[in-house]
């Protein structure tokens, strides 16, 4: 592990190098955790012209906890003396006082103050913005990133298989929502990779619905989107089903139109294919069915150690996926009043030759009475 850390660190530096800048400072904290093996609260990782350079700086000790992610053992680690100090600060200074002159730093991340604050230590040293480079680094998985995803997905899969065996009709989202989620982590995960959505009536098929007291009643649409953390990766799953009765005829022809826009986003997805033809794919299933304004805004996104990373699926996207980045693909309709539904998978892009995209969530897709 130790090894593949190092690696990603090498690669990150010599990006900075090749930018002019002999050092940078990390400190955002999902890229703290890429390149470091662990996040402390508040920690950032100095990158230096050299490996034996590089130290992750803590506003105090690492966090042992049993379960917690340890830092790199091959990374050097230093703790603030007092409470209160600012670990970037800190970095800077660090830097100042071994002799460096320029500093990348992720600007998109350091807020106003703290980058004054950077000024005002080490008033001679060059600010340069890294930009998202971390990010970029972050979209292709190594096999080890896949496997924690995969195991996520399992997890989530069995946490909504157990829900939909247990009596619904009654129970209100938001209480279903922490049923799910108590799931999750007694089956193995970290915790829920986002806020669990749970949507039952003319709630369903929104996106991004947070759960209420209304009680899932006979007839309705009942939409679950869920995820696992795992390791710190993060993956997702969302499901549509119809409670207690046979579908209305309604329901069931706007499922099949929903799951065939998922089916098109899925088989399209291939290394080299455009970010914005994969979100075409799907949408345009459902825009010639005259859904175009009940559309969400993507088709779909990359998770990892965040669950909304890079890649982008939507209209205006640019770039091409490459092998090994994982994606969600989550088309979905809501009708207002009414309901609506979403089908969303995590998949990873594969070339044809390894058999395609490979699914990670498989609880069925079938629209099910329960």
């Amino acid at each position: 592990m130790s090894e593949m850390y190092a690696s990603r660190r090498k690669r990150l530096r010599d990006r900075c190098n090749a930018g002019g800048s002999t050092a940078a400072l990390i400190s955002r904290p999902a890229n703290v955790r890429y390149l470091a093996g662990a996040a402390p609260k508040a920690a950032v990782l100095l990158l230096g012209r050299r490996e034996e350079e590089d130290l992750l700086v803590c506003p105090g000790p690492p966090d042992d906890r049993p379960g917690e992610a340890r830092p790199d053992e091959r990374l050097r680690t230093r703790s603030l003396p007092r409470a209160g100090g600012d670990p970037a600060v800190a970095a800077a200074d660090i830097l100042t006082a071994e002799g460096g002159d320029s500093l990348a730093v992720e600007e998109h991340h350091l807020t106003v103050a703290r980058h004054r604050a950077l000024r005002s230590v080490a008033p001679r040293l060059r600010l340069a913005d890294l930009g998202s480079a971390v990010e970029q680094l972050r979209v292709v998985k190594d096999e080890e990133e896949i496997s924690c995803l995969r195991v996520g997905a399992e997890i989530a899969d069995q946490a909504l298989g157990e829900l939909l065996e247990s009596i619904l009709v009654g129970r209100t989202e938001r209480h279903l929502a922490l049923e799910l989620e108590r799931r999750l982590v007694d089956h193995g995960a970290d915790g829920p990779a986002f806020p669990t959505s749970v949507a039952t009536g003319p709630n369903a098929g929104r996106p991004g619905h947070r759960p209420t007291d209304r009680r899932v009643e006979e007839g309705d649409f009942l939409s679950v989107c869920l995820g696992a953390a795992y390791r710190g990766y993060r993956c997702e799953i969302g499901r549509t089903f119809v409670i207690g009765t046979s579908p209305a005829d309604w329901q069931i022809e706007l499922y099949d139109l929903v799951f065939a826009a998922q089916r098109a986003g899925r088989e399209s997805l291939a290394p080299g294919a455009a970010y914005r033809d994969v979100d075409r794919a799907a949408r345009q299933v459902l825009d010639s069915a005259g859904y175009a304004q009940a559309l969400p805004a993507l088709t779909g996104h990359g998770v990892g150690l965040e669950i909304d990373e890079d890649p982008q699926l939507t209209p205006a996207a640019m770039g091409k996926l490459d092998a090994c980045v994982p994606v969600t693909v989550e088309p979905g309709v809501h009708l207002p009043g009414r309901g609506g539904v979403r089908i969303d998978d995590t998949l990873v892009v594969r070339p044809e030759a390894d058999g395609g995209p490979e699914l990670l969530t498989i609880t069925t897709k079938e629209l099910l009475a329960l």
